[in-house]
């Protein structure tokens, strides 16, 4: 089987969107040959990667609109304002290569993998063979009630989210990209519910993230028993939107004993405003911000702590929910967008969020029962491990995506 995935964002050794490409590539090339197609900025790890550890049935061809490059490493941030415009762009050129590449290889199927984004075309889409488009997110929104918590700058970033949101559904292109495709992935039931409204007829719900074997045999060497004090952990970047300021609220609610504590790992805008208002609840002893870490850093303090509280308002992945779990920790989430999909009963509890009060109730509520139960804190946190085993390892994506592309190739 020949399978083209465009990856605008792919590279070994990295998370987020450039890791969601490059595992998927990886894996699925295991059971077929698969060419993909992604950017020059990439081209550096990629090829370093593949110097150590050669793929036979992977291929790389890097493109970019005009011979416009968008660098991703620290020193190029100031031109990440462009990266959305670049990567349309990149989008049409995409397309004219893949038509050509297509006239030589015969592709059996498409696979559109990043972006993950369902507001952006993909003009692979175009070609004649079947067209898988994501998983794809972004359809989420935080609900209106929250806003009175927001910043001038939150409320303005949610503003033109929705704005730019809007735009992209009523692209042609975008439309275009969901009628056509033979499977739409939606990573939450929002996203899900936007594809449907633009024309896909195949709409499922998938989360585009996942862990390698060994990181989840790394995470797994966490084994927190009943040492004291216990703590509660978040980890983010410091936005509004990721709400932490229910956490804290919510911490000071509870009710629990002067010696649990709640680290905070991260940096951003919203850092100051949560260490007044840990100073204002009268848990500033309690409430530890530990600034931005290295992952390895990050995952030490992980160690260190019993469950994870991440009350974002509108993720559509939520990849610390999947390493908390894999580390054995339960999660407190409230019951929206990708960590919805995630948390199970079993694995944690998810927060009703229809008022930031029910919202701090339900955290504070779910604080206290784990506090207060060892067992259940170990329950939760075995079934986590193997949830993530299970659903969200790479490896059993990778042979899922197979048995699917085979499926829907015998189908034609």
């Amino acid at each position: 089987m020949n399978l083209l995935i465009s990856a605008y964002a792919c590279e070994p050794g990295q998370g987020s969107e450039p890791g969601v490409g490059w595992n998927v590539a990886r894996e699925v090339s295991k059971y077929c040959h698969v060419w993909v197609l992604t950017s020059n900025c990439h081209r550096s790890g990629i090829e370093a990667e593949l110097a150590r550890n050669p793929i036979p049935n992977l291929h790389f061809v890097y493109i970019d609109p005009f011979g416009w490059i968008i660098d991703w490493s620290p020193k190029g941030k100031h031109t990440q304002k462009w990266v959305y415009f670049h990567y349309y762009l990149w989008q049409i050129r995409a397309y004219f290569v893949s038509r050509s590449l297509h006239q030589d290889i015969c592709f059996d199927i498409s696979h559109h993998v990043t972006y993950v984004k369902y507001s952006s075309p993909s003009f692979l889409a175009l070609l004649p063979i079947p067209f898988i488009w994501g998983p794809v997110g972004g359809g989420e929104l935080a609900p209106k009630a929250f806003w009175q918590n927001f910043s001038w700058r939150g409320k303005i970033y949610e503003s033109l989210r929705n704005l730019a949101r809007l735009f992209g559904e009523n692209d042609p292109f975008v439309r275009l990209t969901a009628r056509r495709s033979i499977l739409a992935w939606a990573t939450t039931k929002d996203t899900a519910q936007r594809l449907h409204q633009m024309g896909a007829k195949n709409v499922q719900i998938l989360p585009e993230s996942g862990l390698s074997k060994e990181e989840i045999q790394q995470l797994a060497q966490h084994n927190y028993s009943d040492i004291l004090p216990i703590r509660f952990i978040s980890m983010a970047r410091l936005l509004h939107w990721k709400g932490f300021h229910l956490g804290v609220q919510a911490f000071a609610k509870a009710d629990l004993p002067q010696d649990t504590e709640y680290w905070i790992l991260g940096d951003g805008p919203e850092l100051e405003r949560l260490k007044t208002f840990a100073e204002e609840l009268g848990v500033a002893n309690q409430v530890k911000f530990w600034g931005r870490l290295s992952r390895n850093e990050t995952l030490c303090k992980l160690s260190e702590c019993a469950v994870l509280v991440h009350p974002s308002l509108h993720d559509s992945g939520g990849w610390v929910c999947l390493e908390a779990m894999a580390a054995g920790c339960p999660v407190i989430c409230l019951d929206l967008g990708g960590p919805s999909v995630q948390v199970t009963e079993e694995t944690g509890f998810k927060i009703q969020a229809n008022t930031p009060e029910e919202a701090v109730q339900g955290i504070a509520k779910a604080m206290l029962f784990l506090v207060k139960d060892p067992g259940l804190r170990l329950r939760m946190g075995e079934a986590g491990q193997k949830r993530v085993k299970d659903v969200f390892s790479w490896e059993t994506k990778g042979f899922f995506l197979f048995q699917l592309y085979k499926e829907i190739c015998t189908q034609q």
